[in-house]
């Protein structure tokens, strides 16, 4: 082999498998080689792919950046380079090997060269131990079947405490799907890789994490197009998705209403259909699990143009849903009673400080989107008062354009509240971007011209002191949505608001 490489003055190689066979020889250049796709030899469960590189080196050069990169990303069982020369003769032989997973976090251990004929190595005992190795370093649960994901946001603009505070509120959507998430990755490039999203330095980054923590999943905050979606599957062997499909797995397992699944399945498949262009007629390429469950997972083999007829039946279905929910408000409306709907971001606690108010048991969660159904519920004044009382779905930033349009029915809602209790979570330390999210929400669905109070929930885990210059700076009303004898001066409010602007509009 290293004649021939002499003589041609191009790289050789050979990809072994582990019964010693070769699988497959390529020819590179003077200075590279390029690896074939090995569809034989998937990684499935596997820590390593189960064939290793010979290949030479017509300078005697050690392991180049590349050699190593493509030993990670391949997660190849052995690279090997073996020097050339002059005579055509083998050299040294460069050699270098995945790690386990370790404090220090090395990916792979470099060898120190020796003479080729000096190199021995058991190379089944070897990978062997390397294998059992790795698999002590991954300490977990087997019986545990989520899915285990790495999460990566890729960002030119804007300062670096915003792509923080995405995937720490990505971590909790991941949480709320009932994902494991291993870890978080940052990158800040300059240039977006329209291929891959980031630089092929962190995808190799991004592979031997997974590897080292046997993860099963990337979950980026960005909305992929359906070539990135493929190509970060095909170079990192994992499933991917994106920020968009997560949150459309959410509101997929915790819609329970006809009203949410329909709302549901149709932001699903609006989503869907335009990453069917090109692919054919079929759906059949989706997978299952997170990203691809929910009530539409059985329209998945349908072709593109069923897939527009069933969004057309939902929209229809929609509308009559909501000319039954037009009918409800009017008889509430009729009825004189006063109506309040609570928003808020998601998990603020509107359906805890629901159930306080209301001494009911509408189902609470500490997780993203806990309530998709709207609950409604009649709060008891003194003086033998009632009014109305709605629960609406969380909001959250970016949220999914066709989702939005979707629960916009739900949100209709609140168009015939009298008022509006905007319920923040003050222990949260991102609160004040999170009540101009929701004012801006609120007010692209035009709700912001009706009255609202704002409350500060969940004061029993903030500093007293610190509660008290908050609400005064803001001028909201400190409760703890678990506690009854903190909401006095909310219902006190409420009643103030609701009857003195009752008296007004009769006056008028």
């Amino acid at each position: 082999m290293t004649e021939l490489s002499r003589e041609i003055r191009r790289q050789i190689g050979i990809i072994v498998d582990r019964r010693g066979s070769v699988v497959a020889a390529v020819v590179g250049d003077e200075k590279e080689i390029f690896i074939p796709a090995l569809p034989g030899f998937p990684l499935g469960r596997k820590h390593l792919r189960g064939v290793r590189l010979i290949h030479t080196h017509l300078k005697n050069e050690p392991l180049s950046q590349d050699d190593l990169t493509d030993l990670a990303l391949l997660s190849l069982d052995y690279m090997a380079a073996v020097g050339v020369k002059e005579d055509g003769l083998p050299a040294e032989i460069h050699t270098a090997h995945l790690l386990p997973f370790n404090p220090m976090g090395e990916p792979y251990e470099v060898d120190p060269s020796v003479p080729f004929h000096a190199f021995e190595i058991s190379m089944d005992e070897f990978i062997d131990s390397l294998e059992d190795e790795m698999g002590r370093a991954i300490t977990r649960d087997v019986r545990d079947k989520r899915e285990r994901a790495i999460l990566v946001s890729v960002s030119t603009t804007g300062p670096k405490e915003d792509q923080v505070e995405g995937l720490d509120e990505l971590s909790e959507l991941a949480e709320t799907s009932n994902v494991v998430v291993l870890d978080k990755v940052y990158q800040r490039p300059g240039r977006i890789n329209p291929k891959y999203l980031m630089g092929k330095g962190k995808i190799k980054e991004l592979v031997i994490k997974a590897l080292q923590k046997d993860a099963t999943l990337l979950i980026l905050d960005h909305e992929l197009s359906p070539t990135q979606v493929r190509e970060l599957g095909e170079i990192t062997e994992l499933k991917v998705i994106d920020r968009t499909q997560l949150i459309l797995d959410i509101f997929a397992g915790r819609a329970h209403s006809r009203d949410g699944k329909v709302q549901v399945e149709l932001a699903q498949l609006k989503y869907l259909l335009p990453k069917l262009t090109g692919k054919g007629t079929s759906l059949s390429r989706l997978m299952g699990g997170i990203g691809g469950r929910g009530p539409g997972e059985t329209k998945l083999e349908v072709d593109r143009r069923r897939v527009q007829d069933r969004i057309a039946h939902l929209e229809k279905e929609l509308k009559t849903l909501s000319r039954g929910r037009e009918e409800r408000r009017r008889r509430r409306a009729r009825s004189g009673i006063p109506i309040i709907s609570i928003a808020g971001y998601a998990n603020a606690g509107k359906s805890t400080l629901l159930n306080t108010l209301t001494k009911s048991s509408t189902f609470v969660e500490d997780k993203l989107f806990a309530t998709l159904d709207t609950a409604t519920r009649r709060l008891r004044f003194p003086r033998e008062r009632d009014a109305v009382i709605t629960d609406t779905v969380g909001f959250i930033k970016d949220l999914p354009e066709e989702l939005l349009k979707a629960f916009k029915a739900t949100l209709e809602e609140m168009r015939d509240a009298d008022l509006i209790v905007h319920l923040v979570d003050i222990s949260n330390p991102r609160f004040e971007k999170r009540i101009d999210t929701v004012e801006r929400i609120l007010e692209e669905i035009k709700l912001s011209d009706i009255p609202r109070i704002l409350v500060f929930n969940k004061i029993d885990i903030v500093e007293p002191e610190l509660v008290g210059n908050l609400t005064r700076r803001f001028h909201a009303i400190p409760v703890s949505a678990t506690n009854p004898e903190t909401l006095g001066p909310l219902l006190k409010t409420l009643e103030t608001r609701l009857w003195s602007e009752e008296t007004h509009r009769k006056t008028d």
